[in-house]
């Protein structure tokens, strides 16, 4: 999910829904996790629309979507409710969560962080091979700038905290920008994990 700066967004609300274990549990679905995702993206949406987008049928799509309300994720567009379809935006343009919910006593909240992290791995893996699969379809400028790497590094916990939050802060910068003409929705991800050494020494 994304991370954007704390603060309010244009309704007043919180721009970022810090989860708790029951709102956790209710997020962690991989269909409403993805329905989220696609109205924080694109914006409004009827179940229907949302079913076409994600390839699921209409009728799941407003099951889970009636779901989400229930957790406080999703509400009534009630600028686009004036037709018989009912549309859907999101409540919040982030989401975040204390990393201690891994350290509940309760499997089932254990579990949601599970779904939840996974199903964010799989959305980030999505949209990538998307953009591989279609930055013929842009400008040669676009895809000369775009970027797809990764770094090694050997840090402490607390250094790869420092890390992300300097990578945090930098990305904040951009969001009052003035964009460019050519400007475009751009998505960028973060993943800092440590890895086993496969070092064996003699």
């Amino acid at each position: 999910m994304s991370q954007p700066e704390p603060g309010k967004n244009d309704a007043g609300t919180p721009a970022v829904r810090q989860l708790d274990p029951r709102s956790l549990r209710g997020l962690a679905h991989p269909l409403r996790i993805r329905l989220l995702s696609a109205l924080r993206h694109h914006g409004p949406a009827t179940a229907s629309q949302l079913a076409d987008r994600l390839g699921e049928s209409s009728g799941a799509t407003s099951y889970h979507l009636r779901q989400l309300a229930s957790y406080g994720f999703v509400e009534d567009a009630p600028e686009r409710g004036k037709g018989r379809e009912r549309w859907w935006q999101a409540v919040h343009q982030g989401t975040s969560w204390d990393p201690a919910l891994l350290d509940e006593e309760d499997a089932e909240t254990r579990g949601a962080v599970n779904v939840l992290l996974h199903e964010i791995a799989t959305i980030h893996g999505q949209e990538l091979s998307t953009w591989i699969g279609t930055m013929r379809d842009w400008s040669a400028e676009w895809v000369r700038n775009a970027d797809v790497s990764d770094f090694t590094l050997r840090l402490g916990p607390h250094q790869v905290r420092e890390l992300g939050e300097k990578i945090h802060a930098l990305v904040n910068t951009y969001r009052d920008a003035e964009p460019d003409e050519d400007a475009a929705k751009v998505r960028v991800h973060l993943h800092a994990f440590p890895q086993a050494d496969d070092r064996r020494d003699g």
